[in-house]
């Protein structure tokens, strides 16, 4: 990994310093995977924003937060001129999950921080949140490098989708099944390596 701070570390360590009291972010996307996995592609770096889902049982109380609003807003006004952001911060209902999802998370600990608690979905679960474009171009290459790098296999793929949180959006369950093929036939391929 190069020397120059990344594009989610920047924005990272900018909330960070922006804040006064602790704030714990579930974050996926591309930051996830510059942050949450050892030798990343380089593209996640470039990522320009940073996406966090937020648990059900913290949803009032983060949008009650306004400290925590502040600081992102701070963030985003410090930024803006590099077209970098922290922008959507979806309910868990608003993103394909597991039902049990939120036992699973992954601490992330490469940034040292002082008042942000980064975590990041399970391995599984942050193939499902690439699927909700559909079959997008650079969602599916994420979701290569994730299969690839953890050993993803269709069987288990299977299974985390008979456990997911039921989706309600139709364009959603669209998505949904437009990725499934793509993604079945990624694990497919990475195992017959």
């Amino acid at each position: 990994m190069s020397s120059i701070a990344a594009h989610p570390e920047r924005l990272l360590l900018a909330l960070d310093e922006s804040l006064d009291h602790e704030v714990r972010l579930i974050i996926y996307g591309r930051s996830a995977i510059w942050l949450g996995f050892d030798n990343p592609p380089e593209e996640a770096a470039t990522t320009q924003d940073v996406d966090a889902i937020i648990p059900k049982d913290q949803v009032q109380a983060l949008a009650d937060d306004l400290r925590f609003w502040d600081a992102r807003d701070a963030v985003n006004e410090r930024y803006k001129s590099e077209g970098l952001y922290i922008t959507h911060l979806f309910p868990e209902s608003q993103v394909f999950l597991r039902r049990d999802w939120i036992g699973l998370i992954v601490p992330l600990t490469r940034l040292r921080l002082n008042h942000l608690k980064l975590f990041r979905p399970a391995t599984i679960d942050l193939v499902l949140t690439k699927m909700m474009r559909g079959n997008d171009e650079q969602d599916m290459v994420d979701v290569e490098f994730i299969i690839r790098h953890d050993r993803i296999t269709e069987p288990q793929l299977v299974e985390a989708f008979s456990q997911m949180q039921p989706i309600e959006l139709v364009e959603l369950r669209d998505a949904f099944e437009r990725a499934k093929p793509v993604v079945l036939n990624l694990a497919r391929a990475n195992s017959s390596k």
